[in-house]
């Protein structure tokens, strides 16, 4: 809190008047990141409406271009899972409710492609997009939206 305090001019009353612990300084930022998301998440799939071949690829392109960035420091929900043991430990639990919202949507545009193996396989990619969350930059160097997009067409057929 002192670092935070430092860096962004703001009285520490004023910051536990707004979040009363660092863990709910913590879960706010993993809202806040979930939020961001989110909202670009349905841009890159809204913009496929009703196509969800064209929109699972622009999800690979989109995750590829994200994890290819030189600033790119991991999935935060992915990241604070790691920090966190404690599974009731409320970031655990927006981090947790992050992964179950991708699957679901994932399920939905499986779904959309007929597949009766709609949860599973969107299982499978959602464990895809989380490896490139956590590949560390390793991808950028190799084309991370290519291996996405070839893996993810491999799952889901032609």
């Amino acid at each position: 809190m002192e670092l935070i305090v430092e860096r962004s001019g703001v009285a520490k009353t004023t910051i536990y008047r707004h979040f009363p612990t660092k863990d709910a300084l913590i879960e706010a930022f993993l809202e806040r990141e979930d939020h961001d998301f989110w909202r670009q998440w349905e841009a890159v799939v809204g913009s496929h409406a009703g196509e969800p071949r064209r929109a699972l690829s622009a999800l690979c392109d989109w995750i590829g271009d994200r994890v290819s960035r030189d600033s790119y420091r991991g999935c935060p929900q992915i990241n604070v899972a790691a920090e966190f043991a404690d599974v009731g430990h409320p970031a655990r639990k927006v981090a947790h409710r992050h992964k179950s919202e991708m699957v679901e949507r994932l399920t939905a545009l499986c779904r959309e492609l007929d597949m009766s193996t709609a949860p599973l396989r969107a299982h499978q990619i959602g464990l895809l997009f989380d490896g490139a969350f956590m590949s560390n930059g390793r991808l950028g160097n190799v084309g991370a939206a290519w291996i996405l997009n070839d893996a993810v067409e491999r799952l889901v057929g032609s």
